[in-house]
């Protein structure tokens, strides 16, 4: 049965709130793919729980040591879209994100989910990430993530590795404050990480 119209403006998140929760998961799939793990482990409350994920996940330092140990053979990038968000108490936010990911590692490295295919070296993943969200004493913090996946695609056959194009880094300080000019953001985006 479908919520009432009123039970879903009830649950509403404000603005505020809204922009805050967007930029935790914003910097979430940032740090995923930039592989800053201390960043990552700071978006956690401390009591936070984790499923769906094939590593070890019996709370955030856990979490943080397998995702970095799971990606660190990967090129990544990871994406997220759509947010529904409820407020369920003052304290408490429940949200859904479809997700993207595309994964890739050496060729023939990996086995992913215990499927062996030959030449294989990445996958596409689409699914969702069911969130809750709580006001700690440092700010809004996720406390529960969910991974589902509805599609997995492999990458397997003939792979053209790209070449190393001359771009700059991903800026790891861009949304910090800090001053900065396009000859310094390269060597500090590569000192980083």
């Amino acid at each position: 049965m479908a919520p009432a119209p009123s039970q879903i403006e009830n649950a509403l998140v404000d603005f505020a709130e809204y922009q805050t929760v967007c930029k935790l998961k914003s910097r979430y799939f940032f740090y995923l793919d930039a592989k800053q793990w201390p960043r990552l482990r700071a978006l956690f409350s401390d009591a936070a729980t984790f499923e769906g994920f094939p590593f070890a996940t019996s709370g955030p330092d856990a979490f943080v040591a397998g995702v970095s140990e799971w990606l660190s053979p990967m090129r990544t990038v990871h994406q997220g879209f759509m947010p529904d968000m409820q407020k369920r108490d003052d304290g408490l936010i429940r949200a859904r994100w479809a997700m993207y990911d595309y994964l890739t590692w050496p060729q023939d490295s990996f086995v992913y989910k215990g499927f062996q295919i030959d030449g294989m070296y990445g996958i596409r993943g689409y699914g969702y990430y069911d969130e809750e969200y709580v006001r700690t004493d440092s700010g809004w913090r996720i406390s529960f993530m969910r991974l589902t996946r509805t599609r997995i695609d492999p990458l397997a056959g003939d792979h053209l590795e790209p070449p190393a194009y001359d771009v700059p880094p991903p800026d790891l300080c861009w949304l910090d404050g800090e001053q900065i000019d396009s000859t310094s953001a390269k060597s500090r985006s590569i000192a980083e990480s």
